[in-house]
């Protein structure tokens, strides 16, 4: 089934109702939803993805904030995903973050979504890179993608922002060297909010030290550290604009191409693991596996066995 032209056309030209309802078709997966991705992949991307993400209380919806209104002020077309904790009642979004960011979800350039993990162990959910595709067809420049502290699990941000940033804060101190394996490992740019706070100078040294022992990356990308006060927009200008200089040093170098091969990579492997799943368990295979449960559950056979067996 083809999508309804209108429809498209609508998304493309940023009506809100238009890419709020193919949001919402493409999270809860309904009929469709799939028609939609394919009419407007051809016109994605062009936007430049931005991951923030760090510990709880970082401060990273009063960043995002300051950035959506920084850039709006300059005339870029922003949008915003804020991915929240799963409610264990509904499934859906506790919604936190669209409650703070409601002051920049009135602008006209600005479109906020809020999406749940719905369990996803790195921060995203799987919708999250279809809804930047609507988000990136409707002619957004940016688009912010503002997740859930996340310690040392799959970061899968990183394999979906263009540039990632991890906001931490004084009081990390002593857990940068526990984060650095996880947290510590994908930034493009470290920021450290709040920085008025006593000890800052210390953590942005302690950070510093840390990236002098990492290898070089693949593109020769070198990290800085900024320090920011969201809370009085303080460092806001210097933050955009080295997010614009990791753009521009990611299209120099031809690792933006590289990247999107890669995330284009494991979308394609997703999507078929995917179906693979989905079309493999079908009503004689979960029969089969429920009449042998009991006897592999006795030892009379074993999970690696019937694995072989059913394959």
């Amino acid at each position: 089934m083809a999508a309804d032209k209108n429809f498209i056309e609508k998304i493309l030209t940023a009506d809100k109702r238009a890419v709020a309802r193919a949001l919402t078709i493409v999270e809860n997966e309904d009929n469709g939803s799939e028609d939609i991705l394919k009419e407007l992949y051809k016109h994605t991307g062009r936007a430049h993805r931005i991951g923030i993400t760090g510990p709880p209380g970082a401060g990273k919806s009063t960043l995002t904030n300051c950035l959506v209104k920084l850039m709006t002020n300059k005339g870029y077309k922003v949008g915003v995903i804020a991915v929240d904790p799963t409610s264990p009642f509904t499934g859906g979004a506790l919604l936190g973050d669209r409650i703070r960011m409601q002051e920049i979800g009135l602008l006209e350039n600005v479109f906020i979504r809020s999406m749940a993990t719905r369990g996803s162990l790195g921060g995203l959910c799987k919708n999250v890179v279809e809804a930047c595709e609507i988000m990136d067809a409707s002619g957004k420049d940016f688009i912010l993608i503002e997740t859930v502290g996340v310690g040392q699990s799959e970061l899968d941000i990183a394999q979906t922002a263009d540039s990632t940033i991890v906001v931490l804060v004084p009081e990390s101190g002593d857990s940068v060297q526990a984060m650095k394996a996880g947290l510590m490992e994908i930034a493009d740019i470290f920021v450290l909010n709040k920085s008025d706070r006593e000890g800052a100078d210390g953590v942005a040294s302690t950070i510093r030290n840390i990236i002098h022992l990492k290898p070089p990356a693949a593109d020769g990308w070198i990290i800085n550290v900024l320090k920011t006060t969201g809370s009085r927009n303080e460092g806001i200008e210097e933050l955009f604009a080295e997010i614009l200089r990791h753009k521009e040093h990611l299209l120099e170098s031809g690792y933006l191409s590289e990247k999107r091969k890669n995330q284009l990579n494991k979308k394609i492997r997703d999507l078929v693991n995917s179906r693979l799943e989905v079309n493999f368990w079908n009503n004689e295979r979960r029969k089969e596996l429920s009449d042998k449960i009991d006897m592999i559950l006795n030892r009379k056979n074993d999970p690696y066995t019937f694995a072989e067996e059913i394959l």
